[in-house]
């Protein structure tokens, strides 16, 4: 197959996430509150954001990781991960609403898997339709929560393989 020449192109956050004791807010930039129009009514939103932590030349390049889960495989690929450490570190988490402030452009929930001050990239809403019933995943990663509800209180410490980063 015929490799593709890199298209150079420009992507600027809309926003930024803010992380406090009980919950996090994800403030969009000015000129993108009109982007808000019509997301009144969403339970559940997309944030596409940026893993700013985990973008370096180095990072980029590691596409196949160590032991993520303790009944993950030995090693695994980038792109079988929700892992940061991707050649371009574009992750997606899905949030509850709990308030959205059109005004100022804050939308707030209890909780994101990212961290303060992490640029947002993109908002879509979360559609029902979007649900898989026959969605299938590894063996390995089975036990997990079925659910996004049940995911937030699952115990996501007895999970993770917790390396030493001295070692990498």
């Amino acid at each position: 197959m015929k490799e593709k020449k890199n298209i150079d192109f420009q992507i600027n956050p809309i926003g930024y996430i803010t992380k406090n004791a009980n919950e996090s807010l994800i403030t969009l930039n000015g000129e993108y509150l009109p982007g808000l129009s019509g997301i009144q009514g969403f339970s559940h939103l997309l944030v596409v954001w940026w893993g700013h932590l985990s973008d370096s030349p180095e990072e980029r390049k590691r596409l196949v990781l160590d032991k993520l889960f303790k009944r993950g495989p030995e090693q695994i690929g980038t792109f079988a991960t929700r892992s940061p450490f991707r050649p371009n570190p574009i992750l997606i988490s899905t949030i509850k609403v709990d308030h959205i402030n059109l005004d100022q452009g804050i939308i707030h929930t209890p909780f994101i898997d990212a961290e303060d001050e992490t640029p947002v990239l993109d908002i879509k809403p979360y559609f029902p339709m979007e649900r898989v019933k026959t969605c299938q995943s590894p063996e390995w990663c089975q036990h997990w929560p079925q659910w996004y509800e049940d995911s937030i209180t699952y115990n996501w410490g007895n999970e993770i393989v917790m390396h030493d980063e001295s070692q990498n």
